[in-house]
């Protein structure tokens, strides 16, 4: 039964750790558009 809870905690880990990196690939992608589009205004 202890080794089901290492799991479950491992993979939420896992699930959390990917929303991380979704979330830090859309704000990096949204900075990038910034950045042209500050460019096309000068």
């Amino acid at each position: 039964m202890s080794n089901v809870e290492v799991v479950e905690e491992m993979v939420e880990m896992i699930v959390a750790q990917r929303a991380y990196e979704a979330n830090s690939k859309g704000i990096q992608t949204a900075d990038d558009l910034l950045r042209i589009a500050n460019g096309i205004k000068r």
